[in-house]
């Protein structure tokens, strides 16, 4: 009797046993399909922001006739010198047109742009200088500034398959869906490395932190005061 119910025990031991492995089977692939379908309708994952290293470039238009870089672009190319050291590497390269209409500016204004990039903070050795050939010699060619740049980018958008009408009744999104937005994310990020990763944490301020202890050991407020509706306005109309 004993050696019966040991059988049936066994028998019902591995009847369990073999329905949890097709329940485990099932399982393991609707998680399979839901991470699929995932990967197809997510528009991060259809368009994701990428950072990459790119250049940074300002285009001057340069007349046949200019011998002076004026106010404007004065300003415009020491500022260029100063984002260079911010989100670049503090260098600039100087693309001069060889062989246009308006060479002979080229070589007037040229160092009056070097001039303009060392008041935006970059020395000497940060400017380089680099000629292009212009293949129309009646063209105006510009005077190209660039530097490297870590930089996020998205898309490109405006992908368009297919009826966008037929994916409601699929229940999942058309594939230019969320495309302008990451690509309008990316391009307002500032600093597109805290899109890989966090900024270290500041040091914690040790005098702060002190008058703080000692405020709630003597059983003050440790909080600053607020005074609701100082410094507000409410339009009455």
């Amino acid at each position: 009797m004993v050696m019966n119910m040991t059988s049936r025990s066994r028998t019902a031991i591995g009847a369990t046993f073999f329905v949890s492995l097709l329940l485990a089977g099932c399982n393991s692939q609707t998680v399979g399909q839901n991470n699929s379908n995932l990967a197809a309708t997510n528009y991060q994952l259809r368009h994701p922001i990428v950072v990459t290293e790119q250049p940074e470039v300002l285009d001057l238009p340069i007349g046949a006739h200019m011998r002076n870089l004026n106010g404007p672009l004065r300003g415009t190319v020491k500022a260029f010198g100063a984002d260079s050291r911010k989100k670049g590497n503090g260098r600039v390269e100087i693309l001069v047109p060889s062989g246009g209409r308006n060479e002979a500016a080229v070589h007037a204004l040229v160092p009056q742009i070097r001039s303009s990039l060392k008041a935006g903070g970059l020395s000497g050795g940060a400017i380089s200088t680099r000629s292009y050939a212009v293949d129309n010699p009646s063209a105006d060619a510009p005077i190209r500034l660039s530097y490297p740049r870590i930089q996020a980018t998205a898309g490109p958008c405006g992908t368009w398959n297919g009826d966008i009408g037929r994916t409601f009744d699929r229940n999942v999104d058309y594939e230019n869906y969320g495309c302008a937005t990451q690509s309008n994310l990316a391009a307002m990020v500032e600093n597109p490395s805290d899109l890989l990763t966090p900024r270290a944490s500041a040091p914690a301020d040790r005098m702060r932190r002190a008058n703080v202890v000692e405020k709630y050991r003597a059983g003050e407020a440790t909080a600053s005061s607020v005074q609701e509706g100082l410094g507000t306005q409410v339009s009455d109309q």
